[in-house]
């Protein structure tokens, strides 16, 4: 098995299980409460200027110039592209960037992140790639669910533009590039070090879990809303 068909074995069905999450239901009938969808916007927006810091690694760690080309286009795809949408959701919900800067990471958001990073810092471009890769397939596994299962979820006249963009064609092929990164870096390595980088998935998964939470709950001290913690 390809190193990616190991990781979608092992966290695959946790990714489709997001598909049952309150928030992600809420988004699939259009029932999810705003207030709740921009808590999620906010800390989405600051998770992402971390998430592309992953990749900014990935350039100084890079040893040819067509590794430095695609973690500094996977950079502007943090910054750019996908975040595209969430500052047109921002500027639709009323959020300024006084009020973005002004608002704390979340516990959650806070932990995730710096997990990420410090495994990319402490690793190498195996490390880089995975650390990225639950949040990057998750959603597009969300996405593409949401599609497939909840068709009108896809024209709903707020909700419809975030499910239009994960289960797009742009967001599939950025997330094959990063599946391809992970399969081409991973694939010569031992099996005890290809077993930490896939506990390294485990834990961003759980990471996941625990942002969908957070959403639902605005941040509250909480008992998990979602089974598999």
């Amino acid at each position: 098995m390809k190193p990616s068909e190991k990781i979608y074995a092992l966290c695959g069905e946790r990714w489709r299980g997001f598909l049952s999450h309150p928030f992600v239901r809420g988004i699939a009938d259009g029932s999810l409460p705003i207030e709740k969808f921009r808590y999620f916007m906010v800390q989405d927006h600051k998770y992402l200027m971390e998430y592309a810091k992953i990749f900014a690694i990935g350039i100084v760690r890079s040893e040819t110039e067509e590794d430095m080309r695609i973690f500094s286009s996977l950079v502007t795809d943090a910054i750019d592209t996908e975040n595209a949408v969430h500052q047109a959701y921002l500027r639709e919900l009323g959020i300024s960037r006084a009020m973005i800067d002004g608002t704390p990471m979340s516990l959650n958001n806070s932990s995730y992140t710096s997990y990420m990073i410090a495994e990319a810092e402490k690793g190498g471009l195996p490390e880089i790639a995975v650390s990225a890769l639950a949040c990057s397939w998750s959603y597009k596994v969300v996405g593409d669910g949401l599609a497939a299962s909840f068709p009108d979820s896809l024209q709903h006249p707020f909700y419809g533009r975030w499910v239009r963009m994960y289960s797009g064609e742009e967001y599939a092929a950025a997330n094959d590039g990063l599946v391809s990164l992970v399969d081409r870096f991973c694939a010569p390595l031992p099996a005890a070090r290809l077993e930490r980088l896939l506990k390294i998935v485990q834990i961003c998964t759980d990471y996941e879990c625990q942002f969908w939470d957070a959403a639902w709950t605005l941040g509250a001290e909480y008992t998990p809303v979602f089974p598999g913690h």
